[in-house]
């Protein structure tokens, strides 16, 4: 009866609530999203001033992007935070095989994404398109590269929490934290392909 007891209680301290206003994750990773948001943002509004200052230049380099490589890794980073999403709510559910495979999923799909940019950036500075070619290119490069910088940071974190979850004591609270990550990651690159691959 003992041991019952024990493990209900443990089982308990594992998730956290998900209903009625529940923020997901720990406190201290949405203090970290909401500043690298607001420091994305102040690029983005930078970016469109100087946008608004030189138009027939900005649209022209746009023309030399890969807009095709953009797009399939927009919908890679789109399908692994799906599987995240899965993989949180089976989580939450004590489905920890489902969780594994699910996260083990956007794992293999976000690692797809930094192989395509590889792809796209070798040809561009082949092609002689650096920072340094333009103003336009020298906003690509940065905000680009700051998000990739991102998407590794994010690809550590979703294996660990394949780990965590295979562990005898999956933390609930630490898969909701990374999948916050991985959403924001998700997020930029979105508002980064509208502004720098489609926007006319």
């Amino acid at each position: 009866m003992t041991s019952v007891s024990e493990n209900v209680g443990a089982l308990d301290t594992s998730r956290k609530p998900t209903g009625g206003g529940h923020l997901p994750g720990e406190s201290s990773m949405w203090f970290f999203v909401i500043g690298d948001l607001l420091i994305f943002a102040f690029y983005f509004v930078v970016y469109m001033y100087y946008r608004g200052e030189n138009q027939e230049l900005f649209l022209d380099s746009q023309t030399k992007l890969n807009t095709d490589i953009g797009a399939v890794n927009t919908v890679v980073l789109l399908t692994s935070s799906l599987f995240v999403a899965l993989g949180t709510t089976a989580a939450r559910s004590g489905k920890m095989g489902d969780a594994s495979r699910l996260l083990g999923l956007a794992l293999a799909c976000g690692a797809v994404f930094p192989v395509l940019k590889a792809f796209e950036y070798i040809p561009e500075v082949m092609a002689g398109l650096t920072p340094g070619t333009n103003l336009f290119f020298m906003f690509y490069f940065v905000m680009t590269g700051m998000h990739l910088c991102h998407v590794f940071l994010g690809l550590a974190i979703l294996y660990f929490l394949v780990r965590n979850v295979r562990s005898s004591r999956p933390r609930i609270s630490l898969v909701e934290t990374g999948a916050t990550y991985w959403h924001m990651v998700d997020l930029l690159w979105i508002v980064l392909f509208a502004l720098l691959y489609l926007m006319r």
